[in-house]
C-alpha cells in the first residue's frame, strides 16, 4: 500500500469494491481459495489458515479451505487435529460460534487457564502471540469458523471480509447440493429406464407354439413403422407386454413409452389427462399441465382398454390422430405433435360400433394394423413354459428356493381353462411360491369351473312402453337430442323424424331425460 494514508485508503476501498465484486460471482472452491488469499495479502499482509463449515449434522465442523503451506513445520499436530471430529461445542470454536465479533486469542492467557491444551501447543509451535478467529454466518445462521495465523490485523476490515466470504461460501455450499441433487436424479432416471427395459423386456414373452409365432411374425412386420396397432384380446393375454415389446423393437424406443388406461379416469378427467389443460380451464386447474399426447411426442401413447373411452373424448382423439395437433383445455393455441398410437382393448369393437357405442371413424382409424393374442387355452404348449417361467421369477423375488414343479400339478394346470389367461397363471404361480415351503410345488389351489346353467331367461319386468321409452331415451342420448337428419335418432331407428316426435310426445320423454 501507498505511504500516503489518503491514497492508501482510497485504494483499500476501490480493492474492497472489486473483491465484493469478484466473491459475488464465485462458484467453486478453487476460486474462492484463490480471491481470500488476494484479498487477505492484499488487504491484512497476512495468509488463511482454516476455514471450517458446520456438517450436515449441525454438530461437527469439517475442514474446508486451509493453507498448508503455513505448517510445514508442525504438519504432524496438524494432521492429527485436523483427522480428529471437531465439535461446535470445542472451547474455541463454540467462543468464536457465540460471538457477533471476531475474536483475538492471547495464547498466553488461554494457556494459564488451561483450555484446549493442543491447540495451545499447536498456536505456540507456529511462535504466534495472538489467533485471530471469526464466524462465517449469512444473517442468524452460522456456517462455520474462519482462522488467522497472525499477531496483529485490523478487526474492522476483517469483519468486512467475512461477511462476504460468508455468503461466497453460502452460495457455493447451495450450489453444491443442486448438483448433487442433479446427480442423484440422473442417476435415479437412469436405474429407472434400467428397471423398465428389464421389466419389460422382449425375451419376457414366453410362447413358442403357433399361435404366438404369428404373433411375432405381425410384430417383427409393424415395429418398424410409425403405423397405428390395435391390440385385441381376453383380458391378461399380455396386451401391454406386446405393446411394450413393439415400441421397444421401434426407432422411438430411446424415450419411454407412455401408458393411458381410458377405463380408469373419469369421463370429466380424460381429456385433460390426453391433451392437457392450462391455468384456469376449469376449478381445480391451478396451473399448466401437459397431457399424455404431449408427454408421448416422438414416442409411443399406449391406449389401454379404449373402448372404454366416452364418445365425446373419441372425436377429439380422432381429430388429433388424423391432423396430428392438438389444443389444450381452455388453450387457444395449437401444438404440434408426433405420437405412435398402439390400442389395446377386450372387446369386440366391430360390435361396440354396431351398438354405438364407439364411432366408426375411429374404429377405422385405429384398426390399420390389427393383433389378435390368443387366449392362454388356445395355447397349451406354453402354458407349463410359462408357468416354469413364474416360478423361477417369484422364487427369486420371495427368497424362495422353489425349482420345480410335480407332474401331478402339471396335470392339472393344463385341464384348466384359464378364464384369466397369463395374468391368472402369473397370479397363481406367484401366491403357490409364497406357500410352497418345499423346492417342489406339490400342491396348488386352482378355482373351481363354473358350470354354464342353462336356466330359461327371466322376463323383464318392465312393460312394452316402458322398454321403448328406455330405449328411445338411450338413443337419444347417444345422439346428443339430434332427431332429425344424417346422423340423427330417427334414422339411426329406421324410422321417420315425425313418428320419433309422435313416441316422444306420447311417452312424455323431455330434454331432460336424454341432456
Amino acid at each position: 500500500m501507498p505511504d500516503n494514508p489518503e491514497l492508501a485508503e482510497r485504494e483499500r476501498m476501490s480493492f474492497l469494491l472489486n473483491f465484493s465484486q469478484d466473491i459475488a460471482a464465485v462458484r467453486t472452491k478453487a476460486d474462492l481459495e484463490a480471491a481470500i488469499s488476494n484479498a487477505l495479502q492484499r488487504l491484512l499482509n497476512t495468509r488463511l489458515a482454516m476455514i471450517r463449515v458446520i456438517g450436515e449434522d449441525g454438530q461437527t465442523l469439517v475442514p474446508y479451505l486451509w493453507d498448508i503451506s503455513l505448517f510445514s513445520s508442525v504438519m504432524g499436530l496438524f494432521d492429527e487435529l485436523t483427522s480428529r471430529r471437531t465439535a461446535v461445542t470445542d472451547y474455541f470454536f463454540a467462543q468464536v460460534l457465540a460471538s457477533a465479533e471476531p475474536i483475538i486469542f492471547d495464547i498466553a492467557e488461554e494457556e494459564r487457564k488451561g483450555n484446549s491444551p493442543e491447540y495451545i501447543l499447536f498456536f505456540k509451535q507456529l511462535g504466534l502471540r495472538q489467533v485471530y478467529a471469526s464466524a462465517l454466518r449469512v444473517g442468524e445462521q452460522n456456517l462455520g469458523t474462519m482462522f488467522f495465523l497472525s499477531n496483529h490485523l485490523d478487526v474492522n476490515l476483517l469483519k468486512g471480509l467475512c461477511a462476504q466470504i460468508s455468503t461466497a461460501i453460502s452460495n457455493i455450499l447451495a450450489n453444491e447440493k443442486i448438483l448433487a441433487y442433479k446427480q442423484l436424479l440422473e442417476i435415479e432416471n437412469d436405474q429407472l429406464k434400467e428397471q423398465i427395459r428389464t421389466i419389460y423386456n422382449f425375451s419376457e414373452i414366453v410362447g413358442s407354439g403357433p399361435e404366438m409365432q404369428e404373433v411375432y411374425h405381425l410384430m417383427s412386420l409393424v415395429a418398424d413403422s410409425s403405423s397405428t396397432v390395435l391390440l385385441l384380446g381376453e383380458t391378461g393375454t399380455g396386451k401391454e407386454l406386446i405393446a411394450r415389446a413393439i415400441h421397444n423393437s421401434s426407432p422411438r424406443k430411446d424415450k419411454l413409452m407412455v401408458k393411458i388406461n381410458c377405463a380408469a379416469l373419469p369421463a370429466n378427467l380424460i381429456e385433460s389427462e390426453l391433451f392437457g389443460h392450462e391455468k384456469g380451464a376449469f376449478t381445480g386447474a391451478v396451473e399448466r399441465r401437459i397431457g399424455k399426447f404431449e408427454l408421448a411426442n416422438k414416442s409411443t401413447l399406449f391406449l389401454d382398454e379404449i373402448a372404454e373411452m366416452p364418445l365425446e373424448a373419441q372425436v377429439k382423439l380422432l381429430r388429433v390422430l388424423q391432423e396430428k395437433e392438438l389444443e389444450r383445455v381452455g388453450g387457444k393455441t395449437t401444438v404440434k405433435v408426433d405420437v405412435r398410437i398402439i390400442a389395446a382393448t377386450n372387446r369386440d369393437l366391430e360390435e361396440e360400433v354396431r351398438a354405438g357405442r364407439f364411432r366408426s371413424d375411429l374404429y377405422y382409424r385405429l384398426n390399420v394394423f390389427p393383433i389378435t393374442l390368443p387366449p392362454l387355452r388356445d395355447r397349451r404348449d406354453d402354458i407349463v413354459p410359462l408357468a416354469h417361467f413364474f416360478v423361477n421369477r417369484y422364487s427369486k423375488n420371495s427368497g424362495r428356493k422353489v425349482t420345480g414343479i410335480a407332474p401331478e400339478i402339471i396335470r392339472e394346470l393344463l385341464a384348466y381353462s384359464w378364464p384369466g389367461n397369463v395374468r391368472e397363471l402369473e397370479h397363481l404361480i406367484e401366491r403357490t411360491v409364497l406357500l410352497t415351503r418345499d423346492h417342489m410345488i406339490r400342491q396348488i389351489h386352482l378355482p373351481k369351473e363354473r358350470t354354464v346353467e342353462k336356466d330359461v331367461p327371466a322376463l323383464p319386468s318392465l312393460t312394452l312402453s316402458e322398454m321403448e321409452r328406455a330405449y328411445i331415451i338411450d338413443v337419444l342420448r347417444r345422439f346428443e337430442g339430434k332427431i332429425s337428419g344424417t346422423d340423427g335418432a330417427a334414422e339411426f331407428l329406421d324410422i321417420p323424424a315425425t313418428t320419433l316426435h309422435s313416441k316422444i310426445k306420447k311417452l312424455h320423454i323431455s330434454k331432460s331425460d336424454y341432456y
